[in-house]
């Protein structure tokens, strides 16, 4: 999650990147709302959204304050 400066943000979402491959996905509900990401690692972006919901809407709500958000832990 990062503060793309002047552009639009009307849904919470976060950007995944796997290789060359980039996606943008909602946070509630998880979906993908734009690019795509292989099968495999798709699904797994979506279980680890699924995980961290609560943190991501409280980092999206960070964002929206100017403020830097925190790290969230990885899927393992």
């Amino acid at each position: 999650m990062f503060m793309e400066v002047g552009a639009p943000h009307h849904r919470p979402h976060f950007h995944a990147v796997y290789q060359d491959a980039k996606a943008v996905f909602a946070i509630d509900p998880i979906e993908c709302i734009a690019g795509g990401l292989p099968q495999t690692q798709q699904r797994l972006v979506e279980a680890w959204a699924e995980i961290h919901r609560e943190e991501l809407q409280q980092a999206w709500g960070l964002l929206q304050f100017g403020k830097a958000p925190f790290k969230i832990d990885p899927l393992r």
